[in-house]
């Protein structure tokens, strides 16, 4: 006789088939951004970023990290990195969808804003493959400072086709392109680098060490070295134009915190082709406008790792009883749920602004301070699920692992700061436009009225600004975060940010939002729909 030992009850259902881009503060964002037109097709990738294949695509790519093969069988150098095939089905789909550079090749009204949902939705569903997608993307204004490169390689890059391969560039469908700046002497010190460039024929020979070269499979990289004329920036491609490889030698790929999915490699550049990019000694302003877009992809990632834990949790709460009753009806967990939510939301809504604006400002602080964000929100979001949250198949441990990079990744915390500090002093139009932004908002929220007139004396006070400049730049973000939530954002999460954030009504942790707050209207928008 069959005896049945226990009966399992009390389990959350799988968060599948729901539909990502549902998101309350996204599609707002959307439409405010002039890219209304965009949301079937945002639609279509949130259903498909639900399902439980691509959510699978998202673990295979991730137990299945990418593998260096530095020689074949017969021992010649071939430096190719193999990678799952779930990673290139993920490719695909981004590609296919115009997330890596289609907006540069589209006239359309919001275009960039469309794009910038897209990333968010789809990097919800795997967040490493984000990595050669939006370098990509920040590639192409970087590449216009040479009107004949942009020529013969824009359209590559803009195409909605993924090519995977070593194969010369103009003779592909579709390119990737990725980045190769920092050097172990130096990491965010560029200027220190000491790679060189020796002019040759119709480009230049790269010799050198790179100490972080982001998806080294990629076609071509944006590389920083030394010319006769000082740091300059260049377009090195991984195979000639005469179907020869590139003399770029992998040395090891990184074993890193998270990303896995992700290669990054260390590269020996050994008499390297590379074509100057702009002007010789003037590579750090070349490459600012490819960092600047890639700082806005390292803010939508943030966001796009809080939406996630986000409703992961709120699913969680939604199902799981405790003590009698649904976790998601119990109080302590409303106010961490709700408060999970506005720091979402805040964050959304500042990623999309930005998407469409490009404020130089705004960009800075919200890159600081979003992503530092992160790792916090991900750790409360995984303690939603207790002991469920820390096992492997729930999946928030890679989300947690993930979620430091977008702080490191574009400059760590004190680069952040200090480049808002030299805007501060060098860019008044900058920080005008910054100002007014705030100001459209006024009258409207007393706290936050406040808080900008604390902001305005603080930014005076010129005295001691380095030691200041990450409490500094943390107002100014939080400042910008309510403007944009009161102007556009619900009116319970704007009065649970103002009230918090701003006016001081909360504790350290999450969960400490003061009474007051509407928390039902606040925890249903953080709910996946179907």
């Amino acid at each position: 006789m069959t005896r049945v030992t226990h009966e399992v009850t009390n389990q959350v259902p799988p968060l599948v088939d729901h539909d990502v881009a549902a998101d309350p503060a996204l599609l707002d964002g959307l439409h405010r951004g002039g890219a209304a037109w965009a949301e079937p097709e945002l639609r279509e990738l949130g259903a498909l970023a639900g399902t439980a294949r691509v959510q699978d695509l998202g673990r295979l790519a991730n137990v299945h990290p990418p593998v260096l093969h530095t020689h074949d069988r017969y021992g010649h150098r071939v430096d190719e990195v193999e990678f799952h095939p779930a990673w290139h089905e993920l490719m695909t789909t981004a590609v296919r969808h115009g997330l890596h550079a289609a907006p540069w090749r589209d006239d359309r009204p919001g275009a960039h804003v469309a794009r910038a949902a897209k990333f968010y939705v789809w990097s919800q569903a795997e967040a490493g493959h984000g990595c050669p997608i939006s370098m990509t993307y920040a590639a192409v204004p970087a590449l216009r400072a040479s009107p004949g490169l942009a020529a013969r390689f824009e359209p590559l890059l803009a195409s909605r086709e993924y090519d995977f391969g070593l194969r010369a560039p103009e003779g592909k469908r579709g390119l990737i392109a990725g980045m190769s700046m920092t050097e172990k002497q130096g990491g965010s010190d560029v200027r220190a680098n000491t790679t060189r460039a020796v002019p040759a024929g119709d480009g230049y020979l790269l010799t050198g060490h790179k100490w972080f070269t982001s998806a080294p499979m990629s076609d071509v990289f944006l590389t920083l070295a030394q010319a006769p004329g000082g740091l300059s920036c260049f377009l090195v491609p991984r195979v000639l134009p005469d179907g020869t490889r590139n003399a770029l030698f992998l040395q090891r790929l990184k074993d890193k915190l998270g990303n896995k999915s992700n290669a990054s490699a260390e590269v020996e550049y050994d008499g390297a082709v590379g074509w100057l990019v702009g002007e010789e000694g003037r590579g750090v302003r070349t490459i600012i406008e490819m960092v600047n877009m890639t700082r806005l992809d390292c803010v939508l990632g943030s966001a796009a790792g809080m939406r996630s834990g986000l409703t992961q949790a709120t699913h969680h709460a939604a199902h799981r009883k405790a003590f009698g009753a649904y976790l998601v009806d119990q109080p302590a967990m409303r106010n961490v749920l709700a408060d999970l939510a506005v720091e979402s939301e805040a964050a959304t809504t500042a990623a999309l602004w930005l998407a469409g604006n490009r404020s130089r400002l705004g960009l800075a602080v919200t890159k600081y301070w979003v992503c530092k964000r992160g790792p916090a929100h991900a750790a409360e979001a995984l303690e939603c699920l207790g002991g469920n949250g820390y096992v492997e198949d729930s999946g928030l441990p890679r989300l947690f692992r993930e979620s430091p990079l977008m702080s490191i990744w574009e400059g760590s915390g004190n680069v952040a700061a200090l480049d808002v500090l030299r805007a501060l002093g060098r860019s008044p139009a900058a920080v005008e436009e910054f100002f007014a932004e705030l100001d459209a908002a006024r009258g409207a929220d007393r706290r936050l009225d406040a808080a900008v007139d604390a902001l305005k004396g603080e930014l005076a006070d010129v005295t001691d600004l380095e030691v200041r400049a990450r409490r500094l730049v943390e107002r100014m973000a939080l400042a910008l975060q309510g403007a944009l939530l009161v102007r556009y954002g619900h009116p319970a999460v704007a009065d649970a940010f103002c009230a918090s954030r701003l006016s001081g009504d909360w504790g350290v942790a999450f969960g400490t939002l003061p009474r007051g707050v509407d928390f039902g209207a606040i925890v249903e928008r953080g709910l996946p729909k179907p």
